[in-house]
């Protein structure tokens, strides 16, 4: 990861998501895993309902 034109070592975490084409559009997988991102990143989220 690079912050502020620094090489950072920092904890990183994969995650993936199996859909059924036929049912879900790929743009709504790609909308719920950002989401996902979004309340992982700030917990805030997940506690508070922002």
């Amino acid at each position: 990861m690079v912050i502020v034109l620094q090489i950072v070592i920092r904890p990183m975490m994969y995650i993936a998501l199996t859909y059924d084409h036929r049912l879900i559009d790929g743009r709504e997988a790609v909308t719920f895993l950002r989401k996902v991102k979004q309340a992982v990143e700030d917990p805030r989220i997940m506690l508070c309902g922002l």
